[in-house]
């Protein structure tokens, strides 16, 4: 599903270039669980947001479905983020303009779905999440945990092929992470293919495969 080859990003400095990442060459199959790990500056949220299209100032090979993502323009790569690919941000990156429940319907909106199912779909979402009685409220009015679950739904709401979460449960209490990784284990049972970072040896366990960075390199 995911092909990576030579992938490096970094930034020009005074005399040189800093590295995030160096040389990272991956490969990960259709229906995989796979965590990335690894200390604080390793690079690993940078990953993540290439594998998601949303960095797009790197060098190296990167293969999605099929599709050279390398050789595509920013327009259709967001057009490849939208169809395919679901988003855990770690700072939620909710629309505070929008309600819960209009943030909820913004993937839904990119795809040719009648607005009657549209509704419905976010209906069943909201139940799912247990936040029915916050649709009409504004991401402001809600508290850090509560911001994470709307989060967490909204990348799932339109079933991506692909899901990537960057530490998903870091604004939920024990039992709201737990049930977040359950959901996972259970999207990823049915098909759905799944990228995190996490610090969280017990959330390590819900995958399949650890991927280990440090200092920018994949660490064998």
């Amino acid at each position: 599903m995911i092909a990576l080859k030579n992938i490096e990003k970094s930034y020009p400095i005074a005399g040189g270039r800093v590295f995030v990442l160096r040389q990272i060459t991956l490969d990960i199959q259709r229906g995989e669980f796979v965590t990335v790990m690894g200390p604080s500056g390793a690079g690993k949220s940078t990953l993540l947001a290439i594998l998601g299209m949303l960095d797009g100032a790197w060098t190296g090979e990167y293969r999605l479905l099929d599709t050279d993502v390398h050789k595509l323009d920013n327009k259709k790569r967001v057009a490849l983020h939208k169809q395919h690919v679901g988003f855990v941000f770690q700072q939620y990156h909710l629309l505070d303009d929008l309600t819960v429940a209009e943030n909820l319907d913004m993937p839904l909106s990119y795809r040719d779905i009648k607005k009657s199912e549209r509704e419905s779909i976010v209906a069943d979402t909201l139940d799912r999440f247990g936040i029915v009685a916050k649709k009409d409220l504004y991401p402001t009015q809600l508290s850090g945990g509560q911001q994470q679950l709307v989060a967490v739904a909204r990348a799932l709401i339109h079933n991506p092929s692909l899901l990537l979460a960057d530490e998903p449960t870091g604004n939920l209490h024990s039992a709201q992470g737990r049930e977040i990784m359950e959901l996972f284990k259970q999207l990823n049972a049915r098909g759905t293919t799944i990228v995190q970072v996490t610090h969280s040896e017990e959330n390590a366990r819900y995958g399949n495969r650890i991927i280990n960075l440090k200092d920018g390199w994949l660490v064998k």
